[in-house]
């Protein structure tokens, strides 16, 4: 099955934004502009962290 890539709400008309997937065990990020190449991937820990950090204002 193919990684299901999801667009920030916050793309602009130039599409210049980042793209947010579950890869098995890891969270991928990446930029919609470079899609081929690797994806940041990182613990779901740290992604659930971060949202965190930014739904409260302090990122």
């Amino acid at each position: 099955m193919p990684d299901i890539w999801m667009k920030s709400s916050y793309s602009d008309a130039q599409h210049n934004c980042v793209e947010v997937a579950s890869l098995s065990a890891r969270i991928g990020i990446r930029d919609s502009k470079n899609p081929a190449l690797p994806p940041l991937q990182i613990e779901p820990s740290s992604w659930t962290s971060f949202l965190h950090e930014v739904r409260s204002g302090r990122l």
